[in-house]
């Protein structure tokens, strides 16, 4: 998840009392612009571990909070459609009223992000957080109540000002770990690894919850847990990066290399919109629908262990340069779903091959959004990373709806042509970026 510029003067002449040592000289940096060696220099020594990582003060108690409020994320959507199909009697509603909320997240998204660097995490994150549940909470009201179609949209709609709470964590970690790139690339790595296991525990909680209790179940089980982990990781002043209330950074659309690097971000979001819808068109073609969850499920666990084993390991050469190698990697592993479907037709052998596939998705994320924290003006690190978001479910929506296409003009296999079409697109994308000049920028590490 990110050149600099130059009005940050305190990045080395101030200190926190939980900075690491700066590299010394001849030491790696992200981005420093040693050479590559190639796709064999992405591993080289050992980073620093996970558990010199929490070790620092604070860093157990922020990350347990947003732990709490990140796995709502992975729960409204599913909650969402489960609770309004089953009380209207119509998955076009349902699917209607999600898309509008994912459209509002994207207008809103970022100018929360921007509220945030300007006033600070606390001062915004928790009444942000507030309006959200009051959203939730008038969804489920105007379902149970039967009230007009048009409600629902507003209320879900007011869902969208929840924080980007994985880059309000990534942005802490970048804060405390300042000058110390490997542990950066670690924590980050853990990071994506947390985003891999709450979009995979999310649904099958929200699906767990809406069927064992009532519909409405799902939705205000996230809403609880949404406030109740922002509350908590807001409480933790002490690693909260400062507010930067007067900062002249240029915006993070218009910094060098940012605007290629979001692209990217909507063509990666294009292939894993396309595989869950595929993925589930090509279940319920054999009678199983509801085992797409669990092949869904493997493909989030082989990038979940991937993130953390990425993270454990200190990768050569600059992100930049890594990302080709990373994209290149997804795209040739996304095709082994269309193998295994077009081959065998076989289930258990698509959940292995999605399994196998999901395997470069957390180094590939992993180094995108190296690229955004390293590419993100001084002082605009949420918005950025929020931009990056956005970007991801731009991607997700265009490649759920392609997906949707192919699936219901052609087949289901002839639908895993397009995540490969999706990551191949990544990947000329990646090729075409040129680095923004040192002088243009300085960079964060």
């Amino acid at each position: 998840m990110p050149p600099r510029t130059p009005e940050a003067p305190d990045r080395t002449e101030r200190s926190h009392p939980t900075d690491p040592p700066a590299p010394t000289a001849g030491t790696p940096t992200e981005g420093s612009g040693a050479p590559d060696e190639g796709p064999a220099a992405t591993v080289a020594t050992p980073a620093p571990s996970y558990r010199r990582l929490f070790a620092l003060p604070g860093a157990r108690a922020f990350t347990v909070g947003n732990l709490v409020a990140r796995l709502p994320s992975g729960m409204f959507g599913v909650s969402a459609v489960v609770m309004i199909a089953g009380a209207r009697g119509s998955y076009a509603l349902a699917g209607a009223v999600t898309a509008t909320g994912l459209a509002a997240t994207a207008v809103t998204a970022p100018w929360v992000a921007r509220l945030v660097d300007r006033h600070g995490q606390a001062r915004v994150a928790v009444p942000a957080t507030v309006c959200a549940v009051l959203g939730s909470l008038a969804l489920v009201l105007c379902v149970r109540c039967g009230a007009p179609d048009w409600t629902l949209f507003a209320a879900y709609a007011a869902t969208a000002t929840t924080p980007n709470t994985g880059g309000m964590s990534r942005a802490r970690w970048a804060h405390l770990l300042r000058g110390d790139p490997a542990a950066l690339h670690t924590a980050n790595s853990f990071e994506q690894a947390a985003d891999e296991l709450c979009f995979m525990l999310g649904p099958v909680l929200a699906a767990f919850l809406t069927g064992a209790f009532f519909p409405e179940a799902g939705t205000l089980t996230g809403a609880v847990l949404l406030l109740a982990g922002v509350l908590l990781f807001a409480a933790q002043r002490s690693t909260e990066p400062p507010p930067r209330p007067r900062t002249r950074a240029k915006a993070p659309l218009r910094a060098p290399g940012m605007p290629a690097q979001l692209a990217v971000c909507v063509a990666m979001g294009a292939v894993f919109g396309s595989m869950e819808v595929v993925t589930v068109a090509f279940a319920d073609e054999r009678g199983h629908r509801s085992a797409a969850g669990v092949a869904l499920a493997l493909q989030a666990a082989g990038s979940c262990v991937a993130g953390l084993v990425y993270g454990a390991l200190r990768p050569g050469g600059p992100a930049a340069r890594r990302l080709p190698w990373c994209v290149a990697a997804m795209t040739a592993l996304m095709s082994l779903p269309l193998l295994a479907a077009a081959l065998t037709g076989s289930l258990p052998v698509l959940a292995g091959a999605l399994l196998a596939a999901g395997t470069a998705t957390a180094p590939t994320m992993v180094t995108t959004m190296t690229l955004v924290q390293q590419r993100t003006p001084e002082g605009r690190l949420n918005e950025g990373m929020t931009l990056a978001v956005t970007g991801l479910l731009g991607g997700i929506a265009c490649g759920s709806a392609t997906g949707g296409w192919t699936v219901e003009h052609l087949t289901p296999t002839a639908g895993y042509t397009i995540p490969i079409a999706a990551a191949a697109t990544a990947l000329l994308l990646s090729l075409t970026q040129r680095e923004p000049r040192q002088g243009r920028a300085v960079r964060r590490d």
